[in-house]
Formats: structure tokens, sequence, C-alpha cells
């Protein structure tokens, strides 16, 4: 089967492998403590230009939100999230389990934007309610979409005036951060949020995200957040020599540019064939509209997420690439679709 489902099927960049094995036997302190850490530390700083900040290494994106959003709220304090949103879809209630609610917010592309935020602090709230004081965003989007410059410094305003902390879920950071259309930069995140996180597992680590705290409030005792809800790994060495490896001669970004190229050169091969498309993207993610009746048969060669039903006898697929994705999966994508069309077309 050829993958175009999910971005981490593969183990980890071969350079990052052979950092691993070179310093396998070289013992180091425990829970990242290590100077392998501290490295890595500073060469992300060097894009955030800022030393004011608190970087840790966590194994897992839900992990991360659930760690990060825990030690940021207190127990009467919710989430806004798009109703897209990882938190909202796909992990299994972990930020309701802490007891915290998370309020779905209505979209635009996977997007929130400024007037739904505006729409909702207009609505009555009274001393009965959760308060919201924070809100989550993905970037890019669950539908591979991705918030303008303009658009995040215009949400950070609306969040100071709210009160809100502004979190950010990079686990596809770096397919944004090299898409053509971005107008964002490592060191607009670090002035724009309280929070982000750089995602390692989707793009290139065998596991592994990185946490900025900007906020120097939501930095206090972290660790021991961490350290509670399991997610401060003892062998914290095997997490900074990953993001060292990858902040080294850029190479995360190289990692992020091969899967945002493979999935131009399926776009562009959809387009051919005139396919439409149920949002428009220049990440690592498509979303094209394609015939129910072939998709069984499209199934027998590729993987792929089912998204949602289009209409009676469409539906849309998600298409994700990575950066280990070929040309020839790609082109044999492309002839199995335009065939299976020809097919359908002579019966």
């Amino acid at each position: 089967m050829i993958n175009f489902k999910i971005d981490y099927a593969d183990g980890a960049h071969p350079k990052i492998l052979e950092d691993l094995l070179t310093t396998n036997e070289l013992q180091t302190p425990g829970y990242g403590e290590d100077d392998y850490c501290q490295q890595a530390k500073t060469a992300i700083r060097s894009y955030l230009g800022t030393q004011s900040c608190e970087i840790h290494f966590l194994i897992g994106g839900t992990q991360t939100n659930l760690t990060f959003i825990s030690h940021a709220l207190k127990p009467y304090e919710a989430v806004l999230s798009a109703q897209t949103g990882h938190i909202v879809t796909n992990e299994v209630g972990s930020i309701e389990s802490t007891g915290h609610k998370i309020i779905p917010l209505p979209t635009v592309d996977g997007k929130i934007t400024c007037d739904t935020l505006t729409s909702f602090f207009k609505q009555p709230r009274t001393m009965h309610m959760v308060t919201p004081k924070l809100l989550y965003l993905s970037n890019p989007t669950e539908l591979g979409t991705l918030y303008s410059k303009q658009e995040l410094e215009e949400l950070t305003q609306l969040c100071h005036a709210h009160h809100l902390y502004l979190y950010i879920d990079g686990a596809r950071l770096g397919s944004g951060l090299v898409a053509p259309s971005n107008t964002l930069t490592l060191e607009d995140y670090a002035r724009l949020t309280d929070a982000f996180y750089i995602g390692g597992t989707k793009n290139g680590a065998l596991f592994g995200e990185a946490l900025i705290l900007t906020n120097p409030l939501l930095a206090e005792n972290f660790r021991l957040n961490m350290k509670q809800k399991g997610a401060l790994l003892a062998k914290g060495r095997l997490l900074g020599l990953q993001f060292l490896t990858l902040f080294k001669d850029s190479l995360y970004f190289e990692i992020a540019h091969l899967a945002n190229q493979r999935a131009d050169e399926l776009r562009q091969g959809l387009c051919h064939l005139n396919l439409p498309f149920f949002v428009q993207t220049q990440t690592n993610q498509l979303f094209p509209i394609l015939p129910n009746k072939i998709l069984t048969e499209l199934s027998k060669t590729f993987t792929f997420t089912l998204w949602e039903p289009y209409d009676e006898t469409h539906s849309v697929i998600r298409l994700i690439t990575s950066y280990t994705t070929s040309q020839e999966d790609v082109i044999h994508f492309l002839h199995t679709l335009a065939n299976l069309y020809k097919k359908d077309a002579l019966n």
C-alpha cells in the first residue's frame, strides 16, 4: 500500500538516526538536563529573536496540548477552539479529562476569524458559566489552511483585550513555515503568542515536539506539571538530540519543503484532471472531492483519509504527503485515478 494517509508513517530522517546511533553509548543526565537539550534550545532560540522564553521537549502533540493547557488554566477556566481543532476531534477528551471545558467555535476554511471571536464575547455571560481563558489555534489548521501574519496579529490583539492566552498547536508548523503563501516566521510566533509548539513527529523526527513558553507567567513550575502528567522523559536527550539535528543546517525546513513539494505536484496533477477541492491549501494536506464509486478501488492501492461526505455521490478525502513521499508515488496515484475515471466513463 502507498501511504497518503499520515505524514509520520516512517521512522525518522536518516541524519537523526545517524546522530542517535553515534551518541548511543554516551551517558548523560536525565530528564532533559543534558547538553544536547541545552544545545537544541540554543539552536531554536536563534530563530525566535528572543532569549526570554522557556523551551521544553515533549513526546507527542496530544501530550503537549494536555500538559500545557492543564497547566495554564484554573479549574473554572475553558478553552476556545475551532470546531475542527485537534483537541476537539482527535484527542479522546484529554483536555476535558483534566476538568476543562472546550468551547468549539465555527470556522471559515478551518480558521477562527476575529468576527467569530468578537461575536462570541458579545454573548451574555454569568457567574454560572466557565470563564474562557485560552484560545487554541492550529497552524496549519486541520484543513491545511494558514493564518496570515495580519490575521494572527489581529487575533492576538483580541486575546489581549479579552484576557485570553493565545496558544498555537504546531504539529505541522514546518509545512506552514515553508508554504509559498506563508507570511509568518518563528520570530513572529514567539512575539504574538503566549505559547506554541514546533512539531517534530510529523516533520522527520522519530518522535517529539518543542514547546515554547513565551509568557513568563506560564513558565513557572511547568516542569512539575510535565512530571505529573508523565511528560518528563527520563531519557530526555533522545528528544534534545533530535531537535538539535533538525535545527542544525536548516534540516527542519528542508524536510518540510520536500513534503510540500510532493503535495504541490499532487495538487497540480489533480487540477489537470479538473478535480474540485473542498478547500484550497499550499501545505502538505490536500482535500479533493471524488466520486464515491471509485474510492473502494482507489483504496486497494493507496491509503488516505475519508474526510466527510460532500453530497449523495461524492466525498471529500484527505491526501497528505511527507518528505519520504516519492515522485513515483504521486505519479502512480494520478495515473490510477485517471484510469479509474476513464473506466467509469466507459461504463
